[in-house]
């Protein structure tokens, strides 16, 4: 039980972190998943928004953080 405990904390601050990474970035103007390679519609009001590029390197990074977390 003691894991499930440590495992539940690390996954709690990593969770604070990515909220705080995203208040601060849109307070400072930098879009972080906007890469080139997403595919934005816009007509009118409408905006659909495709994250292709950033769903892929979402996922290399996941799988490299729980590679590592594996060793």
């Amino acid at each position: 039980m003691e894991n499930i405990g440590k495992f539940i904390i690390i996954v709690g601050l990593f969770i604070i972190l990515v909220g705080v990474i995203f208040v601060v970035s849109d307070r400072i103007g930098l879009h972080l998943f906007r890469l080139p390679g997403d595919i934005v519609f816009r007509k009118g009001n409408t905006t659909v928004y495709f994250p292709i590029v950033t769903a892929i390197v979402l996922s290399l990074l996941i799988s490299f953080v729980l590679w590592l977390f594996r060793r």
